[in-house]
């Protein structure tokens, strides 16, 4: 396995995670595979190939002595590690006066806490053998506000500058530091909670027309851990269709 490198990508039982395991399995990597969700991991980490390049790890990326456990798991498995996807997140959209001081610091424990957990676990074993890639998704949402987003926001745009200051420090030790701010992705739970208004007008608002897939997310986070982009350091590539680049696109003008 020594010859295998190795990813460790979390929130990875569905969704952006799951993809992105899977582009990096189809490269021939091994992946270690860390979620909260024991059943849906389980599932994933049966479904995945070749099985002996899979480590499923239930995890939970908030708590620091899980975090230290899970990357032990994956140094003894397979010695080594070469990228880190800190894909986990979760969201809570409520107005700004609704937000409970407990989900604010609950989406801050895991979007942003658990970023650096990971990254500070992960980095010595990088450091072993002089070089790796840590890979942060962030969202549009870190690059600009919108309603009932307070806390996912704040958590998002606080990823992205975590971004930059793990960058300037683990450049120094070859390990890059990048981050990815997807626009809206055609996930389960975006098909579950968009209704078709808000598909409409995220519609409008995108120059490119659509959804992202998450194939297209995981294409882009493979291209920062690979050898194509040794020398991409502190960026954060917003995978958004044109979004955060558009300001204010209205629809009647577009038409014109």
């Amino acid at each position: 396995m020594d010859t295998v490198k190795v990813a460790v990508v979390t929130g990875a039982a569905r969704g952006i995670g799951r993809a992105t395991a899977e582009r990096f399995l189809k490269e021939g990597w091994a992946v270690a595979l860390l979620d909260i969700d024991a059943t849906g991991l389980r599932a994933t980490g049966l479904e995945l190939e070749p099985r002996e390049h899979v480590l499923p790890v239930v995890c939970d990326v908030s708590k620091p002595a899980e975090v230290a456990a899970a990357i032990a798991q994956v140094n003894e498995r397979f010695g080594r590690l070469d990228a880190l996807v800190n894909n986990a997140g979760i969201a809570i959209f409520k107005p700004i006066l609704e937000t409970s001081f407990e989900e604010w610091s609950q989406v801050l424990a895991v979007n942003l806490n658990g970023v650096f957990l990971c990254s500070q676990a992960a980095a010595p074993l990088m450091k072993k053998h002089g070089r790796g890639s840590i890979v942060n998704i962030a969202s549009i949402s870190g690059l600009r506000a919108s309603t009932l987003r307070v806390a996912y926001g704040t958590s998002k745009a606080a990823v992205i500058h975590l971004t930059k200051q793990q960058a300037t420090e683990l450049g120094n030790v070859g390990i890059r530091v990048n981050c990815i701010a997807p626009g809206p992705v055609e996930t389960a739970m975006a098909q579950l909670v968009h209704s078709a208004d808000i598909r409409t007008s995220y519609h409008d608002a995108i120059p490119l027309n659509r959804y992202a897939t998450v194939q297209e997310i995981a294409d882009a986070v493979f291209f920062l851990c690979s050898e194509a982009a040794t020398y991409i350091n502190g960026q954060t590539l917003a995978v958004d269709g044109g979004f955060d680049a558009t300001g204010v696109g209205l629809p009647s003008l577009r038409k014109r």
